[in-house]
């Protein structure tokens, strides 16, 4: 099981925690996350694009010219595919569905060997946590500052849902922020390191997060 050290959210060392290999020490399948990526950008695909169809086009109320004696092609309607202005032969119709679907198993392999992969290369980070009491840019630039992660893309991964770290980090443009219920494959794979909580870790692959799990308790 490998060992990684923990820090504050001022930069110093806390510790170090076990990450578990099942998920951080799987064989990394590039099949299976190519696989799952582009099944989440086509789900993701709004399908409203449309162009006009013959029948919507303006105009063409009459016939341009007569059937015979021009020397010209006969034309029935100026709203034909063929001319300017007219419409579109086989365009989109505004209502296409991209989504592909990928089963769960496939999803959390997939997960795993993205996360798998950060880890081998030591993107992995872990942090005892923020601790911000109000939101705040300034602090959310010293953290980064802190853990020496300027200029790159960083995926931070909550326990559970912090309305005040999310406010203070949506203004930097190379921090993701996401509760660890949320991570995924592309997310993690379009970041140069991940940043998590160190309670997120117990919830990683769950589909859960620590606030829900409260609240469950509590109820």
């Amino acid at each position: 099981m490998a060992t990684t050290d923990v820090y504050t959210a001022t930069g110093d060392a806390d510790g170090s925690v076990d990450l578990d290999d099942a998920v951080f020490g799987a064989k990394v399948n590039v099949g299976v996350m190519h696989q799952v990526v582009v099944a989440q950008l086509a789900s993701a695909r709004a399908g409203t694009s449309k162009t006009k169809r013959r029948g919507e086009a303006a105009g063409g109320g009459a016939k341009p010219w007569r059937q015979k004696g021009t020397g010209r092609a006969r034309q029935g309607s100026i709203r034909s595919p063929q001319w300017s202005g007219g419409g579109i032969a086989h365009g989109p119709t505004g209502d296409q569905n991209y989504t592909k679907r990928v089963n769960k198993k496939l999803k959390r392999a997939a997960l795993r060997s993205a996360l798998s992969d950060r880890a081998a290369t030591g993107a992995v980070r872990v942090i005892s946590g923020i601790g911000f009491d109000v939101p705040s840019t300034k602090d959310a630039v010293a953290f980064v500052a802190a853990l020496e992660l300027v200029s790159r893309k960083v995926l931070l991964v909550l326990a559970g849902r912090d309305d005040v770290v999310f406010r203070s980090f949506r203004n930097l443009r190379d921090v993701h922020v996401l509760t660890v219920d949320q991570l995924n494959t592309y997310d993690v794979l379009c970041s140069d390191v991940i940043v998590f909580d160190r309670d997120a870790l117990d919830y990683v692959g769950t589909g859960r997060r620590r606030d829900l799990d409260e609240r469950e308790v509590s109820e």
